[in-house]
């Protein structure tokens, strides 16, 4: 299992969703509640999060490799975490 890194902000809206569907997805499937998932607010963490290269929130990195960008859906998210189970 590799651990995701999220960027996000608490004002974004799309970010909200994101989280959402995060938690629907925890609920329907139980592999995904032992996901680690660090999440990096950009504006409190601005120096870590300067290291990465994208624009949009929210963003998901797995194992260094970015595999989101901006607005995401509930299938792009579970992309993301079938890729941190090592699907």
């Amino acid at each position: 299992m590799k651990p995701i890194l999220m960027f996000m902000m608490d004002s974004c809206p799309y970010c909200k969703e994101a989280f959402r569907w995060m938690e629907e997805l925890k609920r329907e499937d139980s592999r995904y509640q032992s996901l680690e998932i660090n999440m990096i607010d950009e504006r409190l963490q601005p120096d870590l999060a300067n290291q990465y290269d994208y624009y949009y929130v929210p963003t998901y990195y797995v194992d260094g490799i970015k595999l989101h960008e901006g607005a995401a859906t509930k299938e792009k998210i579970r992309s993301v975490f079938e890729n941190a189970l090592g699907k």
